[in-house]
């Protein structure tokens, strides 16, 4: 397929630049992925729209303060750092932004007694940098919340960029259709008899990164971290058993739960139509380990019924994502629709619910 097949026209001004107040009130476009009818909602409706039994995945990744500043020690330049993935200790993979960032190049970041060194440059501005002690620790002394460059608006309250049920540290990125939920909401979802179970995939690099290509079947998705636990894994096969659906919040749990079927199928993410076209249902595993799973029209899904998401940017992996679950036509006539009924787009705009 063509790159241009998942274009549309979006004027700037549907960007939401501030998450709404409170959290549960965007706007929640609901679409049944057969047939393309919409409805419209308030996003604390969902409560009405997940039933006994089902099960909400979420992903508990926390987004570290990742976007660092330093200067060049030979020359004073300014750097601009995105911390991507950590690899040890004291060694990470970047993204770096500025001119000449060549290997064995140090950087100085102010205020602190903190160096770094590069010690390999790979794709475009990706680099591997070595700081002199681990950062950890500093990383909300050293940076700040990397929010997206669509966002214009400094958020005043860091904690509006993670989700209430985020645990564990290492995300570049928000799982942004977790964004909306509130604990109250999550404790009436329990209330009701809806199942949560839990997920971690630590969002990378292909969040920032443009497809580049013009045949999208071209596209090399990088690895990112994922895990899900025996227990989780667990509680969403007797769920699905028992006739339960199985709802990923974010595209991020969703690519989670789908390796996690192609894994325990004996098959590799990278290459699912290795296995088949097997398109029942696909138990899960608990599994730990990376996963690059590019999924777009003909892909074979395993385990999601439904999915909550936001809208997302023109000829991205996520729209064609939700293609594949819902159809290009229904995905792009919904948008359409989103932008006639003033919906906000990205990280702090509104959802939708796909079933």
């Amino acid at each position: 397929m063509n790159l241009s097949d998942f274009d549309y026209d979006l004027p700037q001004s549907f960007i939401a630049q501030e998450p709404l107040e409170p959290r549960d009130s965007s706007k929640l476009m609901r679409m049944d992925r057969h047939t393309g009818a919409i409805a419209h909602s308030i996003f604390r409706d969902i409560v009405d729209f997940i039933n006994p039994g089902d099960v909400l995945v979420m992903n508990t990744t926390r987004v570290i303060p990742a976007r660092l500043f330093a200067t060049k020690a030979n020359s004073g330049g300014k750097i601009e750092i995105l911390l991507l993935r950590q690899l040890d200790d004291t060694r990470w993979h970047v993204l770096a932004g500025g001119r000449r960032i060549l290997p064995d190049l140090e950087l100085h970041f102010a205020g602190t007694d903190v160096t770094a060194t590069v010690l390999e440059e790979l794709d475009a501005s990706e680099r591997i940098i070595n700081f002199s002690r681990p950062v950890n620790a500093m990383l909300t002394q050293l940076g700040e919340m990397p929010l997206p460059p669509y966002i214009h608006h400094r958020l005043q309250d860091s904690e509006r960029y993670q989700t209430v049920y985020s645990r564990q540290e290492g995300s570049a990125a928000a799982p942004t259709a977790g964004l909306h939920f509130t604990p109250e909401l999550l404790l009436k979802l329990r209330d009701n008899g809806v199942k949560i179970a839990n997920c971690v995939l630590h969002v990378g690099l292909d969040t920032f990164q443009p497809v580049k290509v013009d045949t999208i079947e071209d596209h090399h998705m990088h690895s990112e971290r994922a895990y899900l636990s025996a227990d989780d894994a667990r509680i969403i096969n007797e769920a699905k058993l028992a006739g339960g659906r199985i709802i990923s919040v974010g595209t991020t749990s969703t690519r989670t739960l789908e390796t996690s079927a192609i894994l325990s199928a004996g098959g590799d993410p990278a290459h699912p139509e290795a296995i088949g076209d097997i398109c029942a249902w696909r138990p899960v595993m608990a599994f730990d380990s990376d996963t690059n799973l590019f999924i777009y029209p003909g892909y074979q899904w395993r385990v999601v019924d439904a999915i909550i998401t936001n809208f997302h940017l023109p000829k991205s992996t996520l729209l064609m994502m939700m293609s594949s679950f819902a159809g290009r036509e229904n995905i792009l006539h919904a948008y359409e629709t989103a932008k006639q009924n003033h919906y906000r787009f990205f990280s702090f705009g509104d959802a939708m619910f796909i079933s």
